[in-house]
């Protein structure tokens, strides 16, 4: 069994591989990078560093996803 970390998305409890980056959760999540705005323990984290940010016990990620419209 994978070992997990518990972390915070939008508030809400999650649990995560403990080799996860941020790119990954996005991944899982279903979200494309290219539309989301990504805060983690009340810092934004630019959209170049998702894949080499490593996600860690505790931390607190506020996701913002962009809806185009018309």
């Amino acid at each position: 069994m994978e070992a997990t970390i518990p972390i915070s998305v939008n508030g809400e409890a999650r649990q995560v591989p403990a080799a996860a980056t941020l790119a990954d959760l996005l991944a899982q999540i279903g979200l494309d990078i290219r539309k989301v705005a990504v805060e983690r323990n009340l810092e934004i984290v630019p959209r170049s560093r998702y894949a080499e940010t490593p996600l860690a016990a505790g931390d607190r990620l506020e996701i913002v996803h962009f809806i185009g419209g018309g």
